[in-house]
């Protein structure tokens, strides 16, 4: 069921299945995809008692700012935010959350914050909070390859090229990023609508630029980024997740973040598996929040 609500500076809609009184999921898509993700993981979950709420974040499909005067701002902040904002105007006291790419990050940041909100952590790729600090210190040259689409963003070619071609690349990046999943036309074109979105382009620009320090932040959003500028530690319970097949990020490179896991923590790696674990690996990806939520996650 498709439902919307203003939650802080957005009208969120989201779609809602399983049981109203069951126990509260959220799951959080990334760039450049939408909630279609998690058709396959939702079903899996609703099953087991779940209450499952999956958002298009800001920037994507139907969501949308209900001010003309908000920042389309990107920054890691605003994605947190929108995300305690959605937890809050559902009523939602505390739940377990999952996502991946930018919508893991919100996860993990609502974790580090606002610990007290979150049952169990299912995060893609780690620790995924940005150090934006160091953002200017160069990486191992096979990951800069891998970062080519960032450096793009950068540049008011960049720009141009995502707001005329936003399909043709965006496709591209899900293959690319995802070498072993073969999408269809249908599944594609089902999430590419979301690219729409009249903030898109403006959203993924400032998030790409903020990351390096390129672009200012939203200035209400400064006391939250001076939090995460500390790199916070995540002490609820979590599992993190790899695809051994990630065109963004080399499979086994997040186990350096097992220090920022203060609480019970588990890594796993999903055999084939690309960056949109979510709609490549729903069963892999459901079980890692099934057990998360259960207190099966070693740690």
């Amino acid at each position: 069921m498709l439902r919307s609500v203003d939650a802080g500076v957005l009208n969120v809609t989201f779609e809602e299945s399983g049981s109203p009184g069951g126990w509260p999921v959220l799951l959080l898509h990334g760039f450049p995809y939408d909630m279609h993700a998690y058709d396959a993981v939702a079903p899996i979950l609703a099953s087991a008692g779940a209450r499952v709420i999956v958002p298009w974040l800001r920037g994507y499909g139907p969501t949308r700012f209900r001010s003309a005067g908000t920042p389309r701002s990107g920054e890691q902040a605003a994605l947190g935010k929108d995300l305690l904002d959605l937890m809050d105007a559902l009523q939602i006291r505390s739940a377990v959350l999952a996502g991946y790419d930018w919508g893991g990050r919100a996860a993990c940041i609502v974790s580090a914050l606002w610990p007290e909100r979150v049952q169990g952590l299912v995060s893609q790729n780690g620790y995924n909070i940005q150090d934006i600090a160091r953002s200017g210190q160069p990486q191992a040259p096979e990951d800069e390859l891998r970062y080519w689409y960032q450096y793009y963003f950068h540049s008011e070619r960049g720009r141009l090229g995502l707001a005329r071609n936003r399909r043709a690349l965006c496709r591209l990046l899900w293959r690319l990023w995802s070498p072993k999943w073969h999408f269809d036309d249908v599944t594609f074109d089902r999430t590419a609508a979301s690219f729409d979105n009249p903030d898109f382009v403006e959203v993924v620009i400032h998030s790409y630029r903020h990351r390096f320090g390129l672009a200012a932040g939203d200035p209400s959003l400064l006391p939250i980024e001076r939090q995460l500028a500390a790199q916070p530690a995540i002490t609820v319970p979590t599992v993190t997740l790899d695809g051994d097949a990630d065109g963004v990020l080399a499979s086994g490179g997040t186990a350096k973040h097992a220090p920022r896991f203060a609480g019970p923590h588990e890594h796993r790696v999903v055999r084939d598996g690309g960056h949109n674990l979510p709609q490549e690996m729903p069963e892999a990806f459901a079980a890692a929040i099934l057990d998360v939520r259960a207190g099966q996650a070693a740690g």
